[in-house]
């Protein structure tokens, strides 16, 4: 019997959804009849001691179900290249590459590919401002409302959505207790949109749909509030654009395996968000809804991200 080691947990803010995700990866792989051990980083002081400890199970594969920090941005794939580990996800360089979503727009947007006004904060500008009317070229740039968001976390955590002047230090100031730098981002109007992408090819696009509000973290994690479309009822034309799109963004940073691609839609215009390497695998995760509507149950997705993480190891080895 073929052991897996599955990574659950870890020490970013989004550790909670990470030990759903990894909790149903192991349970799904128990049924395939794979020999599953399950770790959590934070039980490991140092990346080495991790590293060890993963050698110590002598795991055929290690199937990566952390979201965010450095079980995301490529640090930890960097670390098991180097060991010659096999890990399901992207590559180290694919993976930093996508973490960073300033950098992301840049490179996505050189392919073609629509994405929203942005402006990037490396430290608070806003920090030693008390007027709002001090920071309003920010608006009139970006417009309102705006989206704030640490550059590099995901599941939601530390974003805003800015809709009075008088809001954006507060915002700001929120998303940077979660990252270095701060995304601002131009609010585009109309419908959320995803594209998972599994072997470099598109699965049918699945459409959010918050029952109020925006798709924030409440709406995203609690059960009800939002709801899915999968396949999205657009047209075949916007929907074969949206699959284009996602893989030529998912292409563009060096992405492989699988992953998620996130879109507005505003009216027949397509802006990108950002791409997901390690999308979730809770009950209310996207890429298993999208497998579902391609005709793939939950263990045929996971068995595929398996196999195609073996062949891509094979050949980067």
């Amino acid at each position: 019997m073929k052991k897996i080691l599955v990574l659950k947990g870890g020490i970013s803010p989004e550790r909670d959804v990470s030990l759903v995700s990894g909790s149903e990866i192991a349970k799904e792989l128990r049924l395939s009849q794979y020999d599953v051990c399950e770790l959590d980083p934070a039980d490991y002081p140092r990346l080495a001691d991790l590293l060890l400890a993963i050698e110590a199970e002598h795991p055929f594969m290690v199937f990566n179900g952390l979201h965010g920090g450095c079980g995301e941005n490529g640090d930890l794939q960097a670390a098991l290249q180097l060991a010659g580990i096999p890990f399901t996800g992207s590559l180290s360089k694919g993976s930093t590459l996508a973490m960073d979503k300033y950098i992301a727009k840049l490179l996505v947007a050189e392919e073609g590919v629509p994405v929203p006004k942005h402006i990037l904060m490396r430290g608070n500008l806003l920090e030693d401002y008390n007027d709002p009317s001090d920071y309003r070229a920010i608006t009139e740039t970006l417009g309102l409302p705006i989206i704030v968001k640490p550059n590099d976390a995901g599941s939601s955590v530390g974003i805003s959505m800015v809709e009075d002047i008088c809001s954006l230090k507060e915002a700001v100031n929120e998303a940077f207790k979660y990252c270095s730098t701060v995304l601002l981002e131009e609010y585009i109007p109309g419908r959320e949109l995803t594209v998972s992408i599994l072997d470099d090819k598109a699965m049918p696009v699945v459409e959010i749909k918050p029952k109020a509000g925006w798709y924030d973290y409440q709406n995203k994690y609690t059960k009800g509030n939002t709801e899915y479309l999968a396949p999205a009822p657009i047209d075949e034309a916007m929907a074969h654009l949206a699959q284009l799109y996602a893989v030529r963004a998912f292409k563009a940073l060096s992405c492989s395996v699988y992953g998620r691609v996130d879109f507005r839609l505003d009216e027949d215009k397509l802006y990108f968000l950002e791409v997901n390497t390690l999308p979730g695998m809770t009950a209310l995760s996207l890429t298993p809804m999208a497998a579902k509507a391609a005709g793939m149950s939950f263990g045929d997705l996971l068995e595929t991200i398996i196999k195609n993480s073996v062949a891509r190891h094979v050949e980067v080895s």
